[in-house]
């Protein structure tokens, strides 16, 4: 097979572009038809001209990040490598200068894919937006720092995070406590994106003072939310009605974002409102539907490999099954 050569220029970037024992060019090896093998500041390239040229360009890209500062984990680069196949380099090196917000510690909250990249701009471009995806595409993460930012430069006057609480296959009344007691189990995922946000003391604080609030989906009934950013998580798991009233609470100065996974649905008997809402709702300016998949999730490559490997048991099981 042809060989080339790809050199990287700046010898301190070497160990974060190949990654600890080559696992980045592994990575790359595993995706395209391609061999790559490093010696020093030169890596060495086999296969057929064409995957050679993409490898390459994914190279490239993946020098340009380190070069940059930016660590390179395995989901990085999966990016590149799909930037390069659709023709999307420019959005996918655009991830390097975008910032959506920076937590107490210093730790940058950036988009780490170009579906998360489109989700934020369609969040600051539209009042009314519907990210929906599986578990690990930063949907209701991605969401909530762009709230914690709007609150912190004056944007809105505060920030209402919701779920519905659905008893998956535990009833409410047999737990331990009182109704708040009771509820808290399923908003403790939103706390814990606070607390990474903005630390535990000043969570409370803006809690305190009602500029946060976290609440079951059945505390909107009745409310109009002005100057607010709100987000719907786990929207997958209401009703056409309970999802008619969420939707309907928007009031001015306000951006809503609802968040779900339509293929973990929990209802029992019913549709999903967040089903609904993707038919009824399109085509009205305002309103975005984002659909994030395999490609943005950032968790452990293997969630990705099992959210693939569910969809096409879900599709070629007979109905009947």
């Amino acid at each position: 097979m042809p060989l080339s050569q790809w050199v990287i220029t700046d010898n301190s970037a070497v160990t974060t572009l190949v990654g600890r024992g080559d696992e980045h060019l592994k990575h790359i090896e595993n995706t395209l038809n391609v061999k790559l093998i490093a010696r020093g500041n030169v890596i060495a390239i086999q296969g057929p001209d064409r995957d050679q040229a993409l490898a390459r360009q994914v190279l490239d890209l993946l020098a340009q990040w380190a070069y940059a500062g930016q660590p390179i984990r395995l989901d990085t680069v999966d990016a590149a490598v799909i930037a390069v196949q659709e023709g999307t380099e420019s959005q996918f090196l655009h991830l390097l200068t975008e910032s959506v917000y920076t937590t107490t510690q210093g730790r940058i909250i950036r988009p780490k894919t170009v579906g998360q990249q489109v989700y934020i701009e369609g969040i600051r471009q539209n009042t009314l937006v519907f990210g929906i995806g599986p578990a690990g595409t930063g949907k209701t993460y991605l969401a909530m720092a762009m709230a914690v930012q709007a609150l912190k430069t004056h944007d809105v006057e505060r920030i209402i995070l919701t779920r519905p609480a659905v008893e998956a296959g535990e009833k409410l009344g047999f737990l331990p406590g009182a109704l708040e007691d009771k509820v808290d189990p399923y908003l403790r995922p939103l706390y814990d994106a606070l607390f990474d946000f903005l630390g535990q003391e000043a969570t409370e604080r803006y809690r305190e003072r009602g500029h946060i609030e976290v609440a079951p989906l059945a505390y909107m009934r009745g409310r109009t939310l002005n100057s607010s950013f709100i987000i719907l998580d786990e929207a997958q798991n209401t009703t056409y009605e309970q999802m008619k009233m969420f939707l309907t609470r928007l009031g001015y100065g306000s951006k809503m974002v609802v968040t779900g996974d339509d293929t973990q649905v929990d209802l029992r008997g019913e549709t999903s409102g967040l089903r609904e809402a993707e038919h009824i709702l399109q085509g009205i300016p305002g309103i975005r539907m984002i659909h994030l998949g395999r490609r943005d999730v950032v968790r452990h490559p293997l969630v990705g490999e099992i959210i693939a490997a569910y969809q096409h048991f879900e599709e070629t099981r007979s109905p009947t099954s």
